[in-house]
């Protein structure tokens, strides 16, 4: 079984609009989310083995509040160019370069690829919108990443901060 966590940045900063889009950091409640919506995957009795990110600022940060809760080693964070504001279909080339050792991953990125990747991956629920900091769990009967796309998955869970 292979699980796949998909993580939206958490909330960013628009104070100043002289910073460009990719540069622009986590505001006051992104930092507070960030950690809190790590705690929650936790009691999912979820962390996962390896975090892929976008390497924007806004993601890279999110996911490193998130490792630090993990007590996953920031340095381990895998940054992927083509994450950063990635159509659907980026997400599936990303996942399966995964070495097949990895059980369960976590990949922070953007809005609207996000939702659009979790809308394709299940019948059984649509989203409409992923929310910042919000979580996508799937589960996929596979030993393999590079089957992901065709094992059969099973969703297990949408959390975001506002979810209570």
């Amino acid at each position: 079984m292979k699980t796949l966590l998909l993580i939206r940045h958490a909330k960013s900063s628009w104070t100043d609009s002289d910073i460009d889009d990719f540069d622009r950091p986590l505001n006051k409640r992104g930092k507070q989310n960030a950690p809190e919506m790590a705690q929650r995957l936790i009691g999912h009795g979820l962390v996962p083995e390896l975090v892929i990110s976008s390497p924007a600022k806004r993601a890279r940060n999110t996911a490193k509040l998130m490792a630090n809760e993990w007590k996953y080693p920031k340095q381990a964070i895998l940054l992927e160019d083509e994450l950063y504001l990635c159509y659907a279909a980026t997400f599936l080339k990303v996942i399966t370069k995964v070495d097949d050792d990895f059980n369960t991953i976590a990949i922070f990125a953007h809005n609207p690829g996000i939702t659009d990747f979790a809308n394709y991956l299940t019948d059984e629920i649509r989203i409409d919108n992923v929310p910042t900091a919000g979580i996508f769990a799937i589960q996929a009967e596979t030993d393999s990443w590079k089957d992901f796309d065709i094992a059969s998955k099973k969703f297990l869970f949408f959390d975001y901060p506002r979810n209570n």
